[in-house]
């Protein structure tokens, strides 16, 4: 540190504690001294740097180890959740669920004595993580059984893939979801491709929506997976040290096909690192909306009496320069780490890409809404409700099964005696999106919510869009 701003810091230290012995000294109440630094000065000195950066007290660093050990638990079961309404769509085989004797279509309507009729989604999605924490009772129904059924589950240490979804959607046209950047992510992609083709794949539209980011290690190893050796893919930049420069190893053998990559406001950190990458070499097209901003390297570091500091030290920034973080004004300080936002930047064959943090997509696609009549069927759980009674009456939907007039017509019915009657005009307009949602449900029941979720892209404008991006013939 330069002698003068040694000085500077040694009278700003001694105003402070001048200050903290004269409200210990005439304050009202007697002072805690680890309530006023603990809870005061240490976080309010980190609120005038970034709304990141943040200060542990000794229990709370205790919990801070204790969850980057801990393993996921829960009960191997997809659900759906409505308000008052929890339906089971899945059961995962070998887990408590599928041991107890769960299956696809039970309604559960109570939760270790909780009715869930009466709770609002907030409190249904709470009682479900602390029920997978500890032993659970749950009373189900059953579609065709009178009486309540009971389960008795104990939680049990699951696998959490990162990889939530890959099918194909289109022949040789894959589709795969990253959910989250873990440790094995690049083994569970290279493996999800292979699968699917692998080389032989004609494109692949890449999906890392609601992706929050996680290991930086593992979104470097996805990168290096589309790009070309030696390309840059990302430089992580900070006050302190020289820049530093990470791209594809040497050796490694990319795979070639088209990719498109979508993406939305809640796409962030290790994965707008690679969605940047791909972006500035123009390896992918980018689909979806403006992603979240988020281009901070943290450290956590172990201070004295147990205490700990999760601190800003540095800024990512994608290969053509922009900075991945959103402008913060306590950021803008006067080394100019994030650089000039409003700089123009290219990418590898000289389209302009905008800066300013987060990620521009290359084309901008808002997800579809929901007109009246169909938000209206989504809130009474109309399509859900009509598939658990169909496949409680049929037990041999396969692959194969279409939506047929006739299943239109009883569908129909069925609305009417809820007393949801919409006029022939909006029924009409409206008829490939119930065709498609019926499909769906009755797909996730019988068949597993993969096989739902394929028939689900087919309506997903911003998938259908990824897939025009590749431009196959």
């Amino acid at each position: 540190m330069p002698p003068g701003e040694e000085e500077e810091l040694r009278r700003a230290v001694q105003q402070f504690i001048s200050a903290y012995l004269a409200i210990e000294e005439n304050f009202a109440d007697p002072v805690v001294p680890e309530q006023a630094f603990y809870a005061g000065a240490i976080p309010g000195l980190l609120r005038s740097l970034d709304p990141f950066s943040s200060f542990f007290d000794p229990e709370q660093f205790q919990s801070l180890r204790e969850m980057q050990q801990s393993v996921q638990k829960g009960f191997g079961s997809v659900v759906s959740i409505a308000p008052g309404r929890i339906i089971v769509l899945q059961t995962l085989p070998g887990t408590p669920s599928a041991r107890a004797g769960l299956s696809a279509g039970d309604e559960i309507v109570e939760v270790n004595g909780y009715r869930v009729d009466r709770l609002e989604l907030e409190q249904l999605v709470e009682l479900l993580q602390q029920s997978r924490q500890r032993p659970a009772q749950l009373v189900v129904r059953r579609p065709g059984i009178a009486t309540l059924m009971t389960f008795q589950l104990t939680p049990a240490e699951l696998a959490s893939p990162s990889i939530s979804r890959s099918f194909l959607l289109q022949p040789d046209v894959g589709y795969i979801k990253i959910e989250s950047f873990e440790e094995a992510t690049g083994g569970e992609l290279r493996k999800a491709l292979d699968k699917l083709g692998g080389e032989r794949l004609r494109g692949l539209v890449l999906d890392l929506r609601d992706n929050p980011g996680g290991i930086v290690p593992a979104a470097l190893e996805t990168a290096s997976l589309f790009l070309q050796p030696g390309q840059l893919i990302l430089t992580v930049r900070g006050r302190v040290g020289e820049p530093e420069q990470i791209r594809v190893p040497d050796g490694v053998k990319p795979f070639r096909f088209p990719l498109a990559v979508i993406v939305n406001g809640k796409t962030a950190s290790a994965s707008e690192i690679v969605a940047g990458a791909l972006q500035d070499h123009d390896r992918a097209t980018i689909v979806g909306e403006p992603t979240f901003g988020k281009g901070l390297v943290q450290r956590v570091l172990e201070l004295s009496e147990g205490t700990g500091l999760a601190l800003t030290t540095a800024l990512y920034f994608t290969p053509s320069g922009r900075s991945i973080q959103r402008p913060l004004e306590q950021l803008k300080n006067p080394h100019g780490v994030l650089g000039d936002s409003t700089a123009v930047f290219h990418t590898a064959e000289g389209r302009e890409v905008t800066g300013g943090g987060g990620i521009t997509p290359d084309v901008l696609v808002a997800p579809e809404g929901l007109n009246s009549f169909r938000a209206a069927l989504e809130a009474t759980s109309s399509f859900l409700n009509f598939a658990q009674q169909y496949t409680a009456q049929h037990r041999d939907v396969s692959a194969a099964f279409e939506v047929t007039p006739e299943l239109l017509d009883e569908f129909q019915s069925f609305l009417s005696e809820r007393r949801i009657r919409p006029p022939l005009s909006e029924w009409s307009a409206n008829r490939e999106y119930i065709e498609l949602r019926l499909k769906e449900e009755i797909f996730n029941l019988a068949l597993g919510v993969e096989k739902g979720d394929e028939v689900a892209a087919r309506r997903d404008v911003q998938i259908q869009r990824a897939l025009q991006a590749l431009k196959l013939r």
